[in-house]
């Protein structure tokens, strides 16, 4: 177990009936800017509770905000922001307006002479940001427990990704009745962006951390224990709460504690899909992560081995035929979840799409995987195994 340190200052607020607590939770006084989507919240209820909450504020709005947000988009917020004197961002909604959020409190308190897309870019460190609280509509993507965020730039077709403690929230509500009302689309996206999260952190160097080990099958076999029933039974209180739960904990940093590496190579391809041929980020995981680890089979053996054990209850004496039935099992759940697994299901061509990310790739000088040792040749085979 490698030396860390874990830090994290998100207040959590779960449970139904909890939006109104945003009252005492938003600094009193503070002029507050609440940024959403397409309007969603506006047919769901969750809108009419922020605003009653937050009647004696000073509420300002900006919505709008697409999925796979653009910096366009948010630098029109940020722009916003600065005019208004915002002095708080609430953010209403899924990953999409969280990531925005997070992008917008920092971009609102540059000098309008710099580009802020250089903390992505060119890895600038984050100064400061306006403080950010968010109410969760469409779990997912775990940005209400963590610092990090994802940001599409339309003019370049770029997708990055930045971080800084600066961006943690400083509360997340959480209430799994806002969830009824959104589509399933959405629903499977964010059970199998869960699972991805979770897998990214876990499939690498065995027996380092064994506690956090132990912690992410725990996390696994209750995604996979509770999707099929919650797509069977969408209006069940208590799935909902737990897998939103479960999408939270999976990117709050804690399953990181103690592991020696992460491998992010499938988010990484998978931005690289979504940039390109406007995939939805759990859809592109889907496809690039079985394609990764079958790639990788070898290297990641003895992970591979423990995770058909535990948690895919997989028993076949050779280690190499346990490793790929696990990739096989994974591979399937995504399907149950309602997803294709290949890049012809979706029309792309797998030689058209792995030029265009070795080209970006590597002209940001990026290699992938845990020991950073994959480029070009490697990337290529990957989406070969992904057509």
């Amino acid at each position: 177990m490698i030396n860390f340190t874990y830090h994290n200052p998100v207040k959590i607020v779960f449970g139904k009936g909890t939006i109104p607590e945003l009252k005492d939770l938003v600094p009193s006084g503070h002029k507050v800017m609440l940024l959403y989507g397409g309007g969603s919240i506006k047919q769901n209820g969750v809108y009419d509770q922020i605003r009653n909450a937050l009647s004696e504020f000073d509420v300002t709005e900006f919505s709008g905000i697409e999925p796979n947000p653009r910096y366009e988009t948010c630098m029109r917020a940020a722009a916003q922001a600065k005019e208004q004197k915002a002095q708080f961002l609430l953010a209403a909604g899924g990953g999409s307006v969280m990531d925005a959020a997070k992008f917008i409190a920092v971009a609102a308190l540059y000098d309008e002479a710099v580009d802020p897309w250089e903390i992505m870019e060119h890895r600038k460190p984050v100064a400061a940001a306006l403080p950010i609280g968010m109410v969760v509509t469409l779990p997912g993507t775990g940005s209400e427990m963590n610092s990090f965020s994802v940001i599409s730039r339309e003019s370049s077709g770029e997708k990055l990704a930045f971080g800084s403690p600066h961006c943690y929230p400083k509360f997340s509500i959480l209430d799994p009745e806002t969830t009824f009302s959104i589509p399933m689309r959405q629903v499977e996206n964010g059970i199998v962006d869960t699972f991805a999260h979770v897998m990214e952190q876990y499939m690498c160097a065995a027996g380092s951390a064994p506690l956090t080990e132990r912690q992410a099958e725990a996390l696994l076999l209750t995604v996979i224990e509770q999707a099929p029933k919650l797509l069977a039974n969408p209006k069940d209180y208590e799935l909902r709460a737990n897998l939103m739960w479960c999408a939270t904990i999976a990117l709050n940093g804690s399953l990181g504690c103690g592991v020696e590496t992460e491998d992010w190579s499938s988010h990484m391809l998978g931005h690289e899909l979504t940039a390109r041929y406007g995939l939805d980020h759990a859809r592109s995981l889907a496809v690039m992560m079985p394609a990764v680890h079958r790639h990788q089979l070898k290297r990641k053996l003895p992970r591979l081995v423990q995770c058909a054990a535990r948690v895919w209850n997989i028993s076949a004496i050779n280690d190499l035929v346990r490793a790929d039935k696990a990739v096989d099992r994974m591979e399937e759940f995504f399907r149950q979840t309602g997803m294709s697994t290949r890049l012809y299901e979706y029309k792309i061509d797998a030689n058209e799409a792995a030029d265009i990310t070795v080209e970006r790739l590597s002209k940001r000088g990026v290699m992938l995987g845990e020991n950073g040792d994959l480029g070009p040749k490697e990337i290529r085979e990957i989406f070969m195994l992904a057509k």
